[in-house]
């Protein structure tokens, strides 16, 4: 097991590098004036040549590189004009638009994120993995197609028609919740949770009617296994086969897939945090690149990587004490 643990971080190491070296490349090495779209299309000309020597962008593309790895690793400084401005490790540069380094506006944004993605992953799991599976066990009934369809409903409708609603009638209409906001948990836990109720709601039921198919397909094969027929054979009842046994079949594609959607959600939830007016990582990449903040969309990418990636890992993890058969291969 620890040699399986250590290969997959070792891998994951391999991707993040290999990550930070096509991000670069694509951002910074690609033919246009770099200076002047990280200045913004304002600046004079000398202000453009200041930032071009702040940022190095003289230097050979590999020299560039290392100091943009160097500054993940070790921390950077950074030319002011007036002075020097270091930016601690991990460093993803420095916006000029925000006169701020990238790590610490993404440091502030990320409690927000992070708190829309926890709450609205815990509901999707449960909503999906529960509907799958009573649709699975209720197989050729009623409660499966009502389930069934209910879910093609749910994968259909955009997030931002469901939020619509929710916000019309809860909000509005009826009154029982408050306005969307994001209120920080240390400040009042009671506020956070119904400030972004509606955001984890909208969230949730989009994600959860993909889990519901998958968890159900995915069911439905494995009852029909030839172990599965034998448990049958010797009196097992069907809430045991399906809860204890056919249930441990179809975690596996779940595992694999939410920790895909959960890690790219830090950077993917783009329209539920514009929609309900949440400043988290979705909503500062949609402001940077209508503001052409260069560094800022290098971070936001570099930092989605990141938790796709850390995701992943986890998931080979919980894969490997799901199914031990996978350690040895």
């Amino acid at each position: 097991m620890t040699g399986f643990l250590l290969r997959r971080l070792g891998g994951a190491v391999f991707v993040l590098l290999a990550l930070s070296v096509v991000v670069y490349l694509v951002f910074y090495a690609a033919p246009g004036n770099v200076a002047q779209i990280v200045c913004g299309e304002r600046c004079s000309p000398a202000q453009v040549a200041q930032v071009h020597d702040r940022l190095q962008l003289g230097d050979p593309i590999y020299v560039q590189y290392w100091h943009f790895l160097q500054g993940l690793f070790a921390g950077r400084d950074f030319s002011s004009g007036v002075g020097v401005v270091h930016c601690d490790a991990p460093c993803l540069g420095l916006s000029y638009r925000q006169d701020s380094p990238v790590t610490d506006i993404l440091v502030n944004k990320l409690p927000v994120t992070g708190s829309l993605v926890i709450g609205a992953f815990v509901l999707w799991i449960l909503l999906g993995v529960g509907t799958g599976l009573l649709s699975a066990w209720k197989r050729g009934g009623a409660i499966e197609r009502t389930l069934t369809g209910l879910t093609l409903i749910g994968f259909s409708t955009p997030v931002f028609v469901i939020g619509l609603v929710l916000i019309i009638v809860f909000c509005s209409t009826l009154g029982w919740l408050p306005f969307p906001q994001y209120t920080p948990f240390s400040d009042n836990p009671e506020q956070w949770f119904w400030g972004l109720l509606l955001p984890w709601i909208s969230l949730a039921l989009i994600e959860s009617a993909k889990y519901a198919r998958l968890v159900r397909s995915s069911m439905l094969e494995t009852l029909a296994e030839d172990h599965v027929r034998t448990f049958r054979a010797y009196g097992l009842t069907e809430r045991a086969i399906v809860g204890k046994h056919a249930l441990r079949g179809a975690v596996a594609p779940v595992i694999a897939l939410s920790a895909l959607d959960a890690g790219s959600m830090f950077g993917g939830a783009v329209l539920t945090e514009s929609l309900f007016g949440i400043q988290g990582i979705g909503k500062l990449l949609v402001d940077s690149v209508r503001q052409v903040d260069l560094p800022v969309v290098v971070g936001v990418v570099m930092t989605t990587g990141f938790f796709v990636v850390l995701a992943n890992a986890v998931a080979d993890a919980l894969y490997a004490m799901a199914d031990r058969r996978v350690v040895l291969q």
